[in-house]
């Protein structure tokens, strides 16, 4: 054994490979903003990141599937620097409703998640397998957390007993989605103040005075 060979220093590959997906993950997030996820392609991303793109393919099947781990990777890092742990509970829905809502506007309004979300939209429409990795990784566990807060206040008697969970966090989701996906006016939190107050209107259980 030579002199020179570290003891107990043996590579990691582990670790190698947390690095180059980190690498290829901060790579597709950057280049999606700069040139748009129809230009963006694998060997453009392997290059950023630093690796082959003979690495890239062994871990996934084309740039939609790069950059949809990459944005399960961003979203789940927010989430953590912001010690997300579920869905506000104050007590008051409607301000609950509006502090998350708010912050969605903030993210779709931030380049560094415009980009992405944008480019995995798309590439949705017309990539069926992509689309239902979209719905069950990113969308239904953002949508099951509404459910879940709009059901602890219906059991606390603030909406009505028979509204329809599911279908009321659409009315609130579905609008704001809309606007941001076709541009059609600023999202901004007056906006999502409004709507809440609007679709909480309709469904708030009814008292006897």
């Amino acid at each position: 054994m030579s002199s020179r060979t570290p003891v107990g220093k043996a590579p990691d590959p582990a670790r190698r490979s947390d690095r180059s997906r980190r690498a290829i993950f901060d790579a597709a997030l950057a280049l999606v903003g700069e040139v748009g996820y129809n230009k963006l392609t694998i060997e453009a991303i392997a290059a950023r990141a630093g690796v082959g793109k003979q690495t890239i393919y062994r871990w996934w099947p084309s740039k939609a599937a790069v950059l949809l781990d990459a944005s399960l990777a961003l979203f789940g890092e927010v989430e953590e620097e912001v010690g997300w742990s579920g869905f506000p509970d104050t007590g008051d829905l409607a301000a609950d409703l509006k502090l998350v809502l708010r912050a969605t506007v903030d993210q779709f309004n931030d380049a560094k998640y415009e980009a992405p979300t944008r480019a995995l939209t798309a590439a949705g429409a017309t990539d069926p397998e992509l689309s239902a990795r979209f719905t069950e990784q990113l969308l239904m566990p953002q949508l099951a957390l509404y459910e879940a807060r709009l059901r602890t206040a219906r059991e606390a008697g603030q909406l009505d007993p028979e509204v329809d969970l599911r279908l009321l966090v659409e009315m609130l989701v579905g609008p704001l989605t809309y606007r941001w996906l076709m541009r059609t006016a600023p999202l901004t939190h007056a906006y999502t103040d409004a709507l809440v107050d609007r679709v909480l209107g309709g469904v708030a259980k009814v008292t006897d005075v």
